[in-house]
């Protein structure tokens, strides 16, 4: 049978989607830089609560204004005289033990009014209100590393964090099953003398055998697996250097203690995946996990927390100087709360973003804040301390 040219190449571009084979999610994105540092944003979606994962036990008022949701602290990993670590976090506590963690709590952005999507545009722009910024701090990030390819996005959109001047190519993973060798080639030999999609094919086939060509399409779709690929990639000589990380689940309305449970189950198994897959590469890489906000300091009447704004960060990575907290802790007393229902912010997220960039990849701190968050730099000083040296 023969086939005209525009219906082979119709085929043809169903084909270079089977190249992209089922990927895990939630969703990851990377950016290569010419350095040997890496450095992985990891996004909490949905408001994390950072008063169970990180839980002042310590503090009197915790227990009572908790309820049902308290923690017990015996069940838990004690991390000094005051906080103790969700006993999910398993993996995590280890590399706390080795002082590869240490934790940030009271921690927030600077907005503040309990919308989703209005929060995590400011995580992610490093604004401080909601669009007020066109591009994510992650990108400007890359961009202050040297020159080296194209940033890439593993998502069918590149997240906000990502997105600006640096170049980044999307590549979106595909549910259908991958492409016979012999198809691919008659597609190679078909663009071999064509201007326009000859270049396009190279770069999706060089994509392709970045990932690992069809390995993928084994990757069953849970946090560990997700995990071990990314690091896969980071740790390659030609791979990408920063990565962004995206996990769901967050948001705790209700039956907060097993759905927690369940969520900081996945993240722990893709921390322990990075740190296992990147091996002698882990000692120079920094982790940074972050929510867009936190969650009120009462149980509601559901089983659950509703939005709130304070919540707890973490530093992960062998590059870290871990083994700590990092608290000006507010209290839990009635009035201490934000607002009388929610954790009081003691310490920016800009800060600590700020900080923790500029030490992990050895970048000047001040520039580093200015180019990450612009005017709301000077109101506070990146954290330092956070690296080893």
């Amino acid at each position: 049978m023969v086939i005209s040219r525009r219906r082979f190449i119709h085929a043809a571009a169903g084909a270079s989607a089977l190249l992209i084979a089922p990927l895990a999610v939630p969703r990851l994105a990377f950016a290569r830089a010419d350095t040997e540092r890496r450095f992985v944003f990891v996004i909490q979606r949905g408001a994390a609560d950072g008063l169970n994962i990180v839980m002042p036990y310590g503090d009197p008022a915790y227990a009572p204004l908790r309820g049902s949701l308290a923690m017990d602290p015996a069940g838990a990993t004690k991390l000094d005289g005051m906080f103790a670590l969700h006993p999910a976090l398993v993996e995590t506590a280890r590399m706390y033990a080795a002082r590869e963690a240490l934790f940030v709590h009271a921690v927030a952005s600077p907005y503040r009014d309990r919308s989703h999507f209005d929060g995590q545009n400011v995580l992610e722009t490093g604004g401080s209100a909601p669009y007020q910024v066109k591009d994510g701090w992650l990108n400007r990030l890359a961009g202050l590393l040297p020159p080296g390819p194209d940033a890439i996005a593993f998502a069918p959109s590149v997240p906000m964090a990502l997105r600006g001047r640096t170049a980044v190519t999307s590549y979106a993973p595909s549910a259908l099953p991958p492409a016979q060798d012999d198809l691919l080639m008659r597609v190679t030999q078909l663009y071999q003398h064509d201007a326009q999609l000859q270049p396009l094919w190279e770069a999706a086939t060089a994509t392709r055998a970045m990932v690992g060509g069809d390995a993928n399409t084994r990757a069953r779709q849970d946090a560990g697996t997700l995990g071990k690929f990314a690091a896969g990639l980071l740790a390659r000589d030609d791979g990408p250097r920063i990565a962004m990380i995206e996990t769901a689940g967050w948001d705790t309305h209700s039956a907060q203690t097993q759905r927690l449970t369940t969520t900081l189950k996945g993240l722990d198994a893709l921390l322990a995946a990075l740190r296992d897959g990147l091996g002698p590469h882990w000692a120079h890489t920094t982790v940074l996990v972050a929510t867009e906000f936190g969650r009120t300091a009462a149980e509601n009447g559901t089983g659950g927390t509703d939005h709130g704004t304070a919540s707890a960060a973490m530093l992960i990575g062998g590059a870290v100087a871990g083994g700590r907290v990092i608290a000006d802790w507010p209290g839990l007393r009635q009035a201490d709360l934000y607002e009388a229902r929610d954790l009081k912010p003691t310490t920016a997220l800009d800060a600590l973003i700020a900080g923790a960039a500029a030490e992990s990849l050895r970048l000047d701190p001040q520039r580093t804040a200015q180019a990450l968050f612009g005017q709301t730099a000077t109101a506070h000083r990146p954290v330092d301390g956070l690296m080893r040296a």
